[in-house]
């Protein structure tokens, strides 16, 4: 705790706000949002459908909308949607604690959404302005706080839900409105290279022929998909195993998943900066990340705890490998665009990372029914695996090739 401190310390006001800032939204966001479902079906009563139909639409509109977040951060500055995104927050998360109609679940969910995709790009090239030639480091202490609110935010979550879900949603609600008057006093306004960030189609056809940086969201867009298990095919295996025991056993493979990160981030950041280039800590991170699907892969069927130690295993390395790559390939996002439109190329990187979260979702969760048909789940842990690996070959192939040299900065394309 006292080297994130001090860590924390050696920034600027401004970064540390932004890391303040972080955190409160990710204590926020867990608090609620792994109790809307329930809330939805069993406590307003609503379909099945009705209940994805909401759930879906605040993905959609969060990942649909990071190039719109990040374009509107490099044309009016990115304190404005940094605030604009607490306060449509504030707004969306206490609708959804007090309407009980689709209709208005609807525009509360896409509210939350869009909040998201207008803060996310304008953090992220906020804290690399500021941060300068300290990127790295400062990204690895903000996934400290980012992951210290995932883990925090689910227990505050459920003291609150004991007296009622509306409470859950007001607190969260009144945190990000705590925000929002916070950063519109506290954060300083910061515009990068205002004057030649031209118009919106340009801003666009810039990035998108911006060839190494598509190469490399390419690449990485795997990464994702492996993060990502923890929500999809690890819970699907604990309730294999488990049964009723395996949502107890889920909760856990979260607390593990973010007290790697926040236990270890800033260690293995010094590591990887001490040991490699840049370059190659993301090839070995994201390695770290295929492989820690191995155990599973490897693991006989029908040995309960066999299975469990395989899981807690696997969430610890993929955590490790996550928190190896996160920093690095931010900082890498930021060389590529040369300095410019930074936000605009984080927006549509996240959009890359998002469609390959869902269609490789829909992949992964075909596979995994016809590997159960056929007792052999090894197919499934083997396909992610190799998507891993995949992935640190695509960023080593970049990395031998020069295509991850920072670019020089340029003028907007005209």
């Amino acid at each position: 705790m006292r080297t994130l401190w001090r860590q924390t310390r050696s920034f600027s006001s401004p970064v540390q706000l932004l890391m303040a800032n972080q955190f409160a939204i990710n204590l926020a966001f867990y608090m609620l949002m792994p109790y809307l479902a329930a809330h939805l079906s069993h406590g307003l009563g609503l379909a099945a459908w009705a209940v994805g139909l909401v759930l879906g639409v605040r993905n959609l509109s969060q990942q649909g909308m990071f190039l719109i977040g990040g374009t509107l951060a490099d044309r009016f500055g990115y304190k404005a949607p940094i605030m604009a995104g607490c306060l449509l927050r504030t707004v969306g998360f206490g609708l959804l604690g007090w309407v009980d109609n689709v209709p208005a679940l609807l525009a509360a969910s896409a509210a939350t959404g869009f909040a998201g995709a207008l803060f996310n790009p304008a953090v992220r090239a906020y804290l690399a302005a500021e941060a300068g030639e300290r990127r790295v480091d400062a990204f690895a202490t903000f996934n400290v706080y980012y992951q210290a609110g995932m883990l925090l935010g689910p227990l505050v979550g459920l003291a609150l839900l004991v007296a009622d879900f509306r409470l859950v949603c007001t607190t969260a609600a009144v945190l990000f409105a705590v925000l929002t008057l916070l950063q519109w006093r506290a954060l300083p306004a910061r515009r990068e290279h205002a004057e030649d960030r031209g118009g919106v189609l340009t801003q666009w056809r810039t990035v998108l022929s911006n060839r190494p940086f598509l190469l490399f969201s390419a690449a990485m867009t795997g990464s994702y998909l492996l993060a990502f298990q923890v929500y999809l095919a690890l819970p699907l295996a604990a309730s294999d195993a488990l049964g009723a025991r395996g949502t107890t056993v889920t909760s856990g493979l979260f607390v593990v998943s973010a007290a790697v990160a926040v236990a270890g981030q800033l260690r293995l950041t010094r590591w990887a900066k001490r040991q490699w280039q840049p370059g190659a800590a993301l090839v070995r991170g994201l390695a770290t990340m295929g492989l820690a699907f191995l155990p599973l892969a490897l693991t006989p069927p029908g040995s309960t705890v066999a299975v469990v130690a395989s899981l807690v295993a696997a969430v610890a390395l993929l955590a490790a490998g996550s928190a190896v790559v996160y920093p690095f390939e931010m900082d890498t996002v930021v060389a590529l665009s040369g300095n410019r439109l930074v936000a605009t190329h984080y927006g549509l990187y996240n959009t890359f990372s998002g469609l390959g979260i869902t269609l490789g979702n829909l992949v992964i969760g075909a596979l995994w029914d016809f590997a159960q048909r056929h007792d052999a789940l090894w197919l499934a842990w083997g396909a992610l695996t190799a998507t891993g690996l995949a992935c640190a070959a695509s960023v080593a192939a970049l990395a031998r090739t020069g295509r991850l040299v920072p670019r020089q900065p340029q003028p907007v394309a005209a």
